[in-house]
Order: C-alpha cells, then structure tokens, then sequence
C-alpha cells in the first residue's frame, strides 16, 4: 500500500498501527492526523531507533494488507465500479442495475 492511503483513511489505521506497535498513543496517533514525518519521528521515539530505522520498519509494514475499513470505504467501491466499465459489452453501463446484467432482452 502506498502511503496516501494511510493519509486519507487514517483513523482506520489505528488498529492495525496499534497492532504493529502496541505502546502507541491512540490520543497521540490523532494528534499527527496522517503526516508521515511525524509518524516516522513518532515511531522512532516510540522504539528508541533512529529515523531512518523507524522508516524501514514503516515501509516494510506498509508491504502489508489494507485494513478491512479501508478496502469498504465507498470511493474505494466507486472506484472499482468505474474501471469495471471496460469489461461491459456495448450498450450496458457500469452503474446499471446488477439485475440486468447479461440480459439480452
């Protein structure tokens, strides 16, 4: 995962940063609302490394699965729905009732 989707989603992180470093602030986590320096200095201070250690550990932890809140957020449906698109043949649109699908009539 990128982190632009740590950033816009980022109370969804919450558990699972929590999960990764147990003695985080939730309190704390809010107050660097998705700021990616801030969290590597936070993570660094948190774990007594240095920088760009905490920043290796953020990045070997972001090769991780999205959280389940993330992957349902609506945009992310929107999305898919949109680039679905492609895949319908000539007449159907992708916002089409899924009802109608394949139907010929």
């Amino acid at each position: 995962m990128k982190w632009h989707h740590v950033q816009e989603n980022w109370p969804a992180f919450f558990e699972a940063i929590l999960d990764k470093w147990p003695d985080a602030d939730e309190a704390e986590l809010e107050e660097i609302d998705g700021d990616q320096r801030a969290f590597i200095a936070y993570v660094a201070e948190l774990t007594g490394q240095e920088a760009a250690d905490a920043r290796e550990e953020i990045r070997d932890w972001l090769a991780g699965e999205l959280p389940s809140d993330v992957v349902m957020d609506p945009r992310h449906d929107d999305h898919s729905i949109r680039l679905s698109g492609k895949f319908l043949p000539e007449g159907e649109e992708e916002l089409d009732d899924d009802a109608r699908y394949g139907d010929d009539e």
